[in-house]
């Protein structure tokens, strides 16, 4: 794993951190941001694209939900917190971060809920992203499988 896919890893790590804490705190943005540059290591961190998924999930939370809302077993605020947040976080990297393969940014909110999520929560995470890019990835999905 080279040192900018290890920098967005963590990144995204430290994303799904501070959108946990905004979902359930409330905070002003800019607050939680503040506080995580002053009190996360951000070291080996790629601190823009924290930035960019931070600010970029919390912005566009219902243009997000919509996509995946049909998949749900029950409404987006009855979802475990991390898995909701890794669910808006994993989602708008499909619909907005390109450059990143689709199977990747599926498989990094997986890892994330296998080590922050509920026992299963994984599976549920994986299952409803899958179904997002299937929708939002089709051209890409498709090359890959010819």
């Amino acid at each position: 794993m080279s040192n900018a896919t290890r920098a967005r890893s963590k990144a995204r790590r430290l994303a799904l951190q501070a959108l946990y804490q905004w979902q359930l705190s409330g905070n002003e943005l800019q607050d939680i941001e503040k506080q995580f540059l002053a009190e996360q290591d951000f070291s080996n961190a790629d601190q823009e694209y924290f930035r960019e998924l931070f600010f970029g999930v919390a912005r566009r939370v219902d243009e997000l939900d919509a996509h995946f809302a049909g998949a749900l077993d029950r409404p987006i605020n009855e979802v475990d917190p991390i898995e909701r947040a890794l669910l808006r976080l994993g989602t708008y990297e499909l619909a907005t971060q390109l450059s990143v393969p689709y199977r990747v940014a599926i498989n990094e909110a997986v890892e994330l809920a296998k080590t922050f999520g509920a026992e299963a929560g994984h599976k549920y995470v994986n299952s409803i992203l899958d179904g997002v890019a299937r929708k939002l990835r089709s051209t890409e999905i498709a090359a890959k499988r010819s």
